[in-house]
C-alpha cells in the first residue's frame, strides 16, 4: 500500500501550481500541460529558486532512460507556453539548467497517493490495455518524426499531426502511441473517425472505443466526466469532416480529464487552447544535382519506394540505371508516403520508365491548371489523377462507384453498384482483383470473410470523380436498394429469423447503413427506401445496445412513413424499436410503455402473433422493473396464450421464464422453480435462430438456467444453485450475444455466489458482468453490475465502501427509471449504513424497504431478509432496549420464510434468534431454534451460514 503523503499548493501572483491536481492554474483556470511537461515545473518549485542542472532534471523526470537535450527544449518550451506573459518566472541558466523565479508561498492542499502514470515506465507483464493495430510493414525514415511527436506528446495536453493525405499521419501516431503506451496506466485508444458522417456521433465513437459508464445521451462533456481522472491516451484519426465536434471533445477533456492526453490526426488543425500542431514532414528527397547511387538510397522516400517494390517481387535496389529516375519520381511526388507507395505499385506493374514519364506529364497538366492550391495537395492530385487516367474505362466506373461504400464492401454489394454498367459479378471480382493489385483498393485482413475497402484519402478522390462523371444520387441509389433488399423482410409475415451471425454481419455494415439512411431521407433520396431499412436494421442497433441511435433513426423513419393499411406492420415494428430503445436507456418511461401499447392494440387487430409477442416482451419486461407485478403477470399470460395459438416454442418458453420470474418476485419459489424448468424441457441449440422482433436474445436457455439458480438458493439447494449457474455459463459459448451473458451473470452466478460465501468468484463475475455492460453502453446491465457489487461488498464487511457503491447505483436508478430488485438492495444498503454506524439511517432505509414491500401485489422475495436485518440492526443500535422489538421482527421474518418454502432465509433468522439468546445467556434454547432447521438441509454444507449453524451447535453443551 502506497503511503499517503500532502501535496502542497505552490503560488505567486496569479499562477498556482498543485501538486495533487497535477494542475498549473493562471488566474485560477487550469491550463493545459503534459504529464513530463509538469514534472518539470514540479521539480522547480521544490527546489525554491536553487538551480537545478539539465543532468538532474533529466535523471529526474526520464530515470533510467537516455534523453537527449532537444527533449528537455521541448518540454520547458510547453512549460513557457502555458506559463503564457508570466513566461519569465522560468529562468534558464545558459549551459546549465533551470530555476523557477519568484517569491512562492506553500500550503498545503490535501492528502494524496505520490502520483503515478507517468512517472513510471511499465515492465511489459504490467502493458495497459490499447486497440492500436500493429504496424506490418517497417516505418521508413520515420526515427526523428517518432522521436519529436513522443516528446511533444509528454510535453502537451493536446497534441495534432497535421498534413495532406497520404502523409503518414495515422502510421506515426499508432506508432508512436504503441512506444508510450506504457506511460498511460488506463490504456492507449485508437478512435477512427473517418466512417463518421454525421459530427454528433463524435462523442459516441470515443465512448465506445473506451467502454465508458454512461447512462443517458452521451455528449462531450459528459464523455470527458465519464473518463475523469484516468491516465489514458487517446488518438482520434481522420478529424478534419468532424473538426468542430473534435475540437468541442477536446475542449471538454482539457477541463475534466488531467491526465489524459490527445493525440489527432486531421488535414485542419482544431484551434484550441493548449494544442501544439506537429506539420508532418515529407519523406526526404535526392536533389536534382545527386548523381551518385549510393547518395540517392540513402534518402527515406527512395528507401520507401524500392521497399514496397520488393513486396511486388520487384528489385530495383540493385539496378544502378532506374535510380536517377526513382529519384524523379520521388521528387516529384515530394517525399509522401501514400503517393510513393502508388508509384510503386505501378512501377512494379509497368516499369520505371513508364512511369516516370506518365508522371511527369500529369504533374505538368495539373500545376498549369491549378496553380492556387497547396504544392503537396497538388502532388497528390496529381499522382491519383495519373493512375486514375491508366485504368482501362470499366476499371474507371468501378473505382468511382465503389468511393459510395463508407464501411468497405463485398462482392454482391460491389455488383449491386455496377448494375446495368455491363460488368456481371464475374467482371466485377475481376475489376476488384486489379484495383487492389494497383493499391487503389485494400483487402479487409481484420475479417474472415473476403471484404475489400478504399483508404479515406482514395475514398475522398474518387468521390470527387464519381460527382463529376456519374449520377450520384442513381449510385446512392442503388448502394441504399442493395442493404434495403439484403435485411428488410421481402413480404409481411415472412420475417427470417436471425441467427448469432446474422447479427455479426449486419452490425459489419451499420458505416453502410447509416450513409443508405442518411441519403434515403436527404432532399434527393428515397424515404421508402429509408424506412423499410430502418425497420429491418432496428434489431442490430438494439442488439448491440446503440439505443440512442436507434431512436433517432426510428423516429425520423416514423416521422417520413405515410399512413394506410400496407404501412401498418412498418409502423408497429419501428414504434416497438423506439419502445425498446427507450426502455433500454431510460427504464419503463411513459413514452416506451406508451408505444408498446399502441402496438399491441394494433397487432390485436391484425392478429399477428409475432408483434403481440414482442410488445408483450418488452411490457412484462417494464412492469416488472417498476414493481407492477399485476401487470406484468396479466402481460406473461397473454403472452402464453399467444404461444398456443401460434404453436411457438420459443414463444412458449419465453411466456414460463417470464411467469417464473414473476412467481420468483412474489416470493413464489416452488412454482418460479417449475416455470423455469419447463422453459428448459423447450431445446434449442446456443446458436440457434431467434425470433427477428425480439429486442435482446431473451429465448437462450442460459438465461432461464441462471433464474433456476436464483429460485433454488433461497429454497436451501446451495450445491444445485451453483451447478445451475455455472452451467449457464458454459451454455452460453463464446460467441453468444453479450447482452445474453449480462442477463445469465446477473441472475446466476453474480448473486448464487455471493450468497453461497464464493466471494472470489462472485467478484471476478461481477466485474465481467461491468465490462460487458460498459462495452456494450448498457445503462441498466451498469448500474445492475454496480448494486451487486455492493451488496458483495457488504458480505465482506466492507462497509464504507459499500455504501458509496449502493448509493452511486440507487442514483442512477433514479435518473434512468430502473428499479431492478429493490428491496434487495434497500436491505444491502442498511447493512451497509448499520456497518458504518448509522443505525437510524439504516432504519429508515430498511422501513423503507419495508414499505414497499407491503404494498398490494409488491416484489416480497427477499421479505424475510429485510426483516431479519431490520431485526440485526436494531440490536447493533440498543441491544438491551430493542430486544423484544429485534424478536418479534426474527419471528416475523421465520413465519415468511416458512410461508415461501425459503429455508435459506430460514437458517439465517434462526442464527439471529440464536445469537440472541446467547447475548441474553439462554443457550438452552439455541439447539431448539437452530438445529430442526439445520437437519432439514441436505446439501450446501461448505456454505458460511450451514457452518456457522454447525459450530454454534457444536459448542452447545450436550443436554
Amino acid at each position: 500500500m502506497l503511503a499517503e503523503v500532502v501535496r502542497p499548493v505552490y503560488a505567486v501572483g496569479e499562477c498556482e501550481i498543485d501538486l495533487a491536481r497535477r494542475e498549473l492554474r493562471v488566474r485560477g483556470s487550469p491550463v493545459p500541460l503534459g504529464g513530463r511537461a509538469f514534472e518539470i515545473i514540479e521539480v522547480l518549485a521544490q527546489s525554491a529558486g536553487e538551480l537545478v542542472t539539465k543532468n538532474e532534471l533529466m535523471d529526474r523526470i526520464w530515470p533510467g532512460a537516455i534523453v537527449m537535450e532537444n527533449t528537455l527544449h521541448v518540454h520547458t518550451a510547453a512549460v513557457r507556453k502555458a506559463l503564457g506573459r508570466h513566461r519569465g518566472l522560468l529562468k534558464t541558466e545558459s549551459g546549465r539548467g533551470y530555476r523557477l523565479l519568484g517569491d512562492w508561498s506553500v500550503r498545503e492542499q490535501d492528502v494524496a497517493r505520490p502520483p503515478v502514470g507517468l512517472q513510471r515506465i511499465r515492465v511489459p507483464s504490467e502493458t495497459p490495455g490499447s486497440n492500436f493495430p500493429l504496424i506490418v510493414t517497417r516505418l521508413v525514415g520515420r526515427s526523428a518524426a517518432v522521436q519529436r511527436i513522443q516528446d511533444l506528446v509528454s510535453a502537451y495536453r493536446v497534441v495534432t499531426l497535421t498534413g495532406p493525405g497520404g502523409i503518414g499521419k495515422t502510421t506515426l501516431a499508432v506508432k508512436v502511441g504503441r512506444r508510450i503506451l506504457g506511460e498511460f496506466g488506463d490504456g492507449g485508444w485508437l478512435v477512427e473517425l473517418a466512417s463518421l458522417s454525421n459530427p454528433a456521433l463524435v462523442p459516441s465513437a470515443v465512448a465506445g472505443v473506451l467502454g465508458l459508464k454512461i447512462s443517458g445521451e452521451i455528449s462531450a462533456e459528459t464523455v470527458a466526466r465519464a473518463v475523469g481522472g484516468q491516465t489514458l491516451l487517446l488518438v482520434l484519426d481522420n478529424c478534419e469532416h468532424v473538426i468542430d465536434a473534435v475540437a468541442t471533445l477536446a475542449e471538454a477533456f482539457m477541463r475534466h480529464c488531467p491526465r489524459t492526453t490527445l493525440l489527432t490526426t486531421s488535414r485542419e488543425i482544431l484551434r484550441i487552447e493548449g494544442e501544439h500542431v506537429y506539420r508532418v514532414p515529407p519523406l526526404q528527397v535526392p536533389g536534382v544535382d545527386v548523381k551518385e547511387s549510393n547518395q540517392i538510397l540513402d534518402h527515406s522516400a527512395v528507401e520507401l519506394f524500392i521497399a514496397r517494390a520488393e513486396v511486388l517481387e520487384a528489385d530495383f535496389s540493385s539496378h544502378t540505371r532506374d535510380l536517377p529516375a526513382i529519384a524523379a519520381i520521388c521528387r516529384h511526388l515530394d517525399g509522401i508516403p501514400l503517393a510513393i507507395e502508388f508509384a510503386a505499385a505501378r512501377a512494379a506493374a509497368l516499369g520505371i520508365d513508364h512511369v516516370a514519364a506518365g508522371l511527369h506529364d500529369r504533374f505538368a497538366l495539373l500545376t498549369s491548371g491549378r496553380r492556387t492550391a497547396v504544392p503537396r495537395h497538388r502532388t497528390l492530385r496529381a499522382m491519383l489523377d495519373w493512375s486514375y487516367e491508366l485504368l482501362p474505362e470499366p476499371e474507371r466506373l468501378l473505382f468511382r462507384r465503389l468511393a459510395i461504400f463508407s464501411g468497405g464492401f463485398t462482392l454482391d454489394a460491389a455488383a449491386a453498384v455496377m448494375h446495368e454498367s455491363g460488368l456481371d459479378p464475374s467482371g466485377v471480382m475481376d475489376g476488384i482483383a486489379s484495383l487492389v493489385t494497383k493499391s487503389l483498393v485494400a483487402l479487409d485482413q481484420r475479417v474472415a470473410s473476403t471484404r475489400w475497402y478504399l483508404l479515406e484519402t482514395v475514398r475522398a478522390y474518387a468521390l470527387e470523380k464519381l460527382a463529376l462523371h456519374d449520377q450520384p444520387d442513381m449510385v446512392a441509389q442503388r448502394h441504399a436498394l442493395h442493404f434495403r433488399n439484403r435485411f428488410a423482410p421481402t413480404e409481411t409475415g415472412s420475417e427470417t429469423r436471425l441467427t448469432n451471425e446474422d447479427l455479426i454481419g449486419r452490425r459489419r455494415e451499420i458505416d453502410n447503413v447509416r450513409a443508405a439512411l442518411d441519403w434515403s431521407f436527404s432532399a434527393g433520396g428515397d424515404s421508402f427506401i429509408g424506412v423499410d431499412l430502418t425497420a429491418a436494421y432496428a434489431l442490430v442497433w438494439l442488439h448491440h445496445a446503440f439505443n440512442t441511435e436507434c431512436r433517432e433513426r426510428c423516429e425520423r423513419a416514423l416521422l417520413n412513413l405515410e399512413p394506410g393499411g400496407q404501412n401498418l406492420r412498418l409502423r408497429m415494428l419501428l414504434q416497438l424499436a423506439l419502445s425498446s430503445a427507450f426502455y433500454a436507456s431510460a427504464g419503463g418511461s411513459i413514452r416506451a410503455r406508451t408505444l408498446a401499447i399502441d402496438v399491441l392494440e394494433a397487432a390485436d387487430i391484425a392478429d399477428d402473433f409475432d408483434t403481440q409477442a414482442w410488445a408483450l416482451m418488452v411490457l412484462s419486461a417494464m412492469y416488472a422493473n417498476s414493481q407492477n407485478f399485476a401487470a406484468a403477470w396479466a402481460a406473461v399470460t397473454r403472452l402464453g396464450q399467444i404461444a398456443q395459438r401460434s404453436q411457438d416454442t420459443a414463444i412458449d418458453a419465453i411466456a414460463d421464464r417470464r411467469k417464473g420470474y414473476v412467481q420468483f418476485a412474489q416470493g413464489r419459489f416452488g412454482e418460479a422453480q417449475r416455470s423455469f424448468e419447463r422453459a428448459l424441457r423447450v431445446q434449442f441449440a446456443t446458436d440457434d435462430q431467434q425470433p427477428a422482433f425480439w429486442f435482446f436474445p431473451v429465448h437462450h436457455p442460459s438465461i432461464s438456467r441462471a433464474m433456476l439458480s436464483l429460485t433454488l438458493w433461497p429454497q436451501g439447494f446451495a450445491e444445485r444453485a451453483s451447478n445451475e449457474a455455472r452451467a449457464g455459463i458454459d451454455e452460453l459459448g463464446a460467441t453468444a450475444p453479450q447482452l445474453s451473458m449480462c442477463q445469465t451473470l446477473a441472475y446466476g452466478l453474480c448473486r448464487t455466489a455471493t450468497m453461497i460465501g464464493e466471494l472470489v468468484t462472485a467478484e471476478q463475475e461481477i466485474a465481467r458482468l461491468i465490462d460487458i455492460a460498459t462495452r456494450l453502453d448498457s445503462s441498466f446491465w451498469q448500474t445492475v453490475g454496480h448494486l451487486l457489487e455492493g451488496k458483495l461488498l457488504v458480505e465482506r464487511r466492507e462497509f464504507a465502501a459499500a455504501l458509496s457503491t449502493l448509493r452511486d447505483a440507487f442514483a442512477a436508478c433514479s435518473r434512468t427509471g430502473h428499479y431492478y430488485s429493490a428491496i434487495e438492495f434497500k436491505g444491502a444498503l442498511a447493512e451497509a449504513l448499520a456497518g458504518v454506524g448509522q443505525f437510524d439511517a439504516a432504519l429508515d432505509a430498511v422501513d423503507d424497504a419495508l414499505a414497499s414491500a407491503g404494498k398490494p401485489d409488491a416484489e416480497v422475495w427477499f421479505l424475510p431478509e429485510l426483516l431479519r436485518i431490520k431485526g440485526d440492526v436494531l440490536l447493533k443500535r440498543d441491544a438491551d432496549l430493542s430486544a423484544a422489538t429485534a424478536e418479534d421482527c426474527f419471528n416475523q421474518a421465520g413465519a415468511v420464510a416458512r410461508e415461501q418454502g425459503a429455508l435459506f432465509w430460514e437458517l439465517r433468522v434462526a442464527l439471529s434468534l440464536a445469537r440472541l439468546r446467547v447475548s441474553q445467556g439462554r443457550n438452552d434454547e439455541v439447539r431448539q431454534i437452530l438445529g430442526p432447521v439445520y437437519d432439514r438441509f441436505t446439501d450446501g454444507f461448505w456454505t458460511p451460514d450451514l457452518r456457522a449453524a454447525r459450530a454454534m451447535l457444536d459448542t452447545l453443551p450436550l443436554v
